[in-house]
């Protein structure tokens, strides 16, 4: 039956989850139920998609992202794909209304992977919208499904909280983003020569972008607020072991939050949760 196939369909995308993430797993299993294979679902689209660019050397990158990209869509007009993730995502695609434009914008960030070095502001800019902003968005037409009204009031907040978790990546990983593929994500900066005031200037953006993000975790529907709070609280953890790390050590040796820390984070953000303290 068919059904057996939309299930095995979502394991995988559940799957691909777990063994790439186990912040955003953690996150996502408190979520209510109807929104988790959704989101698995985003999640192992946009993994599989920055794994081209990212790991897969020695291989026809170009190519490989160009068929991810026609596979998708043909996945999404046909409604069925041999591929379990693009089946898996184009349900999500289908079901939930998720616009075209939010899918072409991310992959086009992946492809700017492909050739961008060094990103002057509006490429920096035009990234993190598409690799970041609109995963956001992907993610809040399933929290809102149906309520455009809803989405639309919650898109910008959306959209900042994406942007704090990328840059927040992007300073946890400057070294090796660096060194195994020759990037350096924001504008003007010399990772060679990465300063305390240009670290400084980063973590105000970010800030700013954590603030607007909040405001919106505390809108979403019940059943998804506790997930992404946890991952708010998450990044904000790691964002304040980056704050207080000079730029020196930012830029040799890539700053973690601990199992075991993540642990307690989650207890934490689940006791706020139930108790409406966010």
């Amino acid at each position: 039956m068919i059904s057996l196939y939309h299930s095995v369909s979502k394991e995988c995308s559940k799957l691909v989850t777990h063994r790439y993430s186990t912040s955003f797993s953690m996150g996502i299993r408190l979520f209510d139920k109807k929104y988790r294979a959704p989101i698995y679902s985003i999640y192992g689209f946009v993994r599989f998609a920055d794994e081209i660019v990212d790991s897969f050397h020695g291989f026809d990158k170009k190519k490989l992202l160009d068929d991810f990209r026609k596979d998708t869509f043909e996945a999404i007009e046909a409604g069925i794909s041999l591929n379990p993730i693009l089946h898996s995502f184009q349900e999500v695609v289908r079901d939930y209304a998720l616009d075209a434009e939010l899918i072409h914008a991310f992959l086009d960030s992946m492809e700017m992977d492909l050739y961008n070095k060094d990103y002057n502001r509006q490429e920096y800019e035009t990234y993190i919208y598409g690799s970041a902003e609109v995963v956001g968005l992907m993610c809040l037409k399933v929290f809102t499904k149906g309520e455009e009204q809803e989405y639309d009031r919650l898109k910008e907040s959306a959209c900042a909280l994406g942007s704090a978790f990328q840059k927040i990546n992007f300073l946890r990983d400057i070294k090796s983003d660096y060194e195994e593929r020759g990037r350096v994500y924001f504008p003007n900066v010399d990772f060679n020569n990465f300063s305390k005031q240009e670290k400084e200037e980063i973590e105000m953006d970010i800030k700013k972008d954590f603030d607007a993000g909040l405001e919106g975790i505390k809108q979403l529907p019940k059943g998804a607020r506790k997930g992404v709070y946890l991952a708010y609280v998450y990044y904000t953890n790691l964002f304040k072991k980056i704050c207080n790390c000079s730029a020196k050590n930012v830029s040799e040796e890539r700053i973690r939050v601990r199992n075991r820390k993540k642990l307690l984070l989650l207890a934490s953000s689940s006791i706020k949760n139930r108790l409406d303290l966010i």
